[in-house]
This record gives structure tokens, sequence and C-alpha cells, in this order.
């Protein structure tokens, strides 16, 4: 379960880095559909590459896994209820779930 826990914080930590940098006219365009502003966008976003950092690290400080892996998780239902607000289609809803799920196996497994 291990190598797994450790794929999977690469492919959230990658995922997170490539949509907040490569994809970022995406973020904005969202941002503003769910109605929050520039400066939430930026906690965010700078929150979320912190936290990506944090899990890439985890690899070598397994102690900073489980923090960093919550608090994006959070940030995954957050994106989940944005999407449910608005009424995005199922679609729009499978990135972050499918990033939360991520989050929950890498969650688990470091608390064993």
């Amino acid at each position: 379960m291990e190598n797994l826990s450790i794929v999977a914080q690469v492919a959230v930590a990658l995922s997170v880095m490539y949509v907040w940098t490569f994809r970022y006219h995406n973020v904005i365009t969202e941002f503003k559909s769910f109605g929050l502003n520039d400066l939430t966008r930026n906690v965010v976003g700078v929150s979320k590459i912190a936290l990506a950092t944090l899990l890439i690290t985890g690899i070598w400080f397994p102690s900073l896994v489980l923090f960093s892996s919550l608090l994006m998780g959070g940030f995954m239902i957050a994106a989940q209820g944005f999407h449910f607000k608005i009424n995005n289609t199922f679609i729009k809803h499978l990135p972050s779930l499918i990033l939360l799920i991520l989050c929950a196996i890498i969650a688990i497994d470091s608390m064993n």
C-alpha cells in the first residue's frame, strides 16, 4: 500500500501544480463562475501549491503527509461544493472528486 500512496502523492501534487501553472486561465474562469474574488483565488492557489510541495516532500519525510493530504482533501471537498452550487455537470466534478479520493487513500495510508 505504501507504493500506491507514493504514486497517489505524486499524482495529486503534479495534477495540482499543472492546473495552477499551465491551466491557470481555466482556474480564473472557474473562480469567476463560482463568484469568488481574485484574492480568494490567489490564496487557494498558493495554499494548494504549498500542499502539493509538502506531498512530494512527504515521500522522504512521512510526517508531512497526513497534514497535507487532509488539507488538500479539504480543498477538494470545497471544490465539490462549489461545483454543486453552480450545478456543473458530473464531468466538471470529476477531477476534484478523483483528487479527493486519492487524498483519502494517502491520508488513510499515512495513519498506518
